[in-house]
């Protein structure tokens, strides 16, 4: 397979900021564009509540979009890259079940009679860093005994599942109020961060980035295998965990502040890589994260339904338009190979 040339890297910052622009620009509010403009360049529009809806709402919400995207796809990177799968997402080691676990502790711990905690924002993210920490030591404990990184994907797996099947539990015996909230939950939510927590999960993301960035030549050396990696002085076992740790925190951090988000950590990754036809992961981080703030931003132009007051759930939309370009995408890529 050849390299890509230089010509594709010309698109993608003008993709960036143009799905950035039409993410502020399109709303139930009808904003003209001229305004728009004028309130990003610091100019007082000739509706003042133009300009809270941009600052207060639109804006924090397509922040959002751009890290929980970068950082979801760059953890999924990081996952296939470990296991040499395609087929790998960010939740494959069971860190957003066991957020998924905590958060509905916090929302429906009455119904297993755990006392009652009012379920905020920080609240909720909070007890989400917390399940997702927990599963992270889990799997570090486990990583250490297996080196076999099928059984550790096998393992992680049967965690998601068994963690998933005591939210179940839960759901069954609590109301249909708590049933209601945490059902909102798992659908994913991008508009409801402040500009605090925006921070929060831009540190998570430079940090990871960076890790993985310096950890780069180590992950090229990976997916030749193991002993490859070992017979030019990288050490295996170190390989791995700056993998895992990196995707952990990332999907965890997403999953605290934004809830569950499905498909954008296995899908960006893979047509990044067939798109620019390297595997050189130097280019393949910084190229992961564009794309993922791209995709997650025009899901979430979809989902808003621009001209009326609906809001689809954003894993509904994400579902909807990465398995069709995946598919598509994989058929295009087979019929080259033959």
């Amino acid at each position: 397979m050849k390299q890509s040339g230089n010509k594709p890297w010309f698109f993608l910052p003008f993709i960036l900021i143009s799905s950035f622009v039409l993410n502020l620009y399109l709303g139930s509010v009808h904003i003209p564009l001229p305004d728009l403009a004028g309130i990003l360049l610091g100019k007082k529009p000739e509706n003042q509540i133009w300009s809270d809806i941009i600052w207060q709402f639109r804006m924090t919400k397509a922040l959002t979009c751009i890290l929980a995207g970068a950082s979801l796809s760059l953890a999924g990177l990081a996952m296939q890259t470990l296991f040499r799968n395609a087929l790998a997402g960010p939740d494959v080691l069971g860190i957003s079940s066991g957020s998924s676990l905590a958060v509905s502790l916090i929302i429906m711990g009455q119904a297993a009679w755990l006392p009652s905690i009012a379920a905020g924002p920080w609240t909720t993210a909070g007890a989400a860093s917390v399940g997702a920490t927990a599963i992270l030591l889990v799997v570090f404990a486990i990583s250490r005994q297996l080196r076999d990184n099928n059984s550790l994907l096998i393992v992680g797996l049967m965690i998601g599942a068994t963690v998933t099947s005591l939210v179940s539990v839960l759901q069954y015996i609590s109301n249909a109020d708590d049933q209601q909230v945490y059902l909102i939950w798992t659908f994913g939510s991008l508009g409801g961060l402040s500009y605090p927590e925006i921070a929060v999960l831009g540190l998570v993301l430079l940090a990871a980035a960076g890790t993985l960035v310096f950890a780069s030549k180590s992950m090229n050396a990976w997916l030749l295998g193991e002993n490859y990696a070992t017979s030019l002085g990288i050490d295996p076992q170190s390989a791995r965990m700056v993998m895992i740790l990196a995707a952990c925190i990332l999907t965890g951090a997403v999953t605290a502040f934004c809830g569950p988000i499905a498909f954008v950590g296995l899908a960006v990754p893979h047509f990044s890589r067939i798109i620019f036809r390297t595997h050189d992961h130097l280019v393949l981080i910084p190229v992961v994260v564009v794309n993922g703030a791209i995709l997650l931003l025009l899901c979430d132009v979809a989902s808003q339904l621009p001209g009326t007051s609906y809001v689809l759930p954003i894993n509904a939309i994400t579902a909807l338009v990465g398995a069709p370009a995946v598919i598509s995408i994989i058929m295009r890529a087979r019929q080259v190979s033959l």
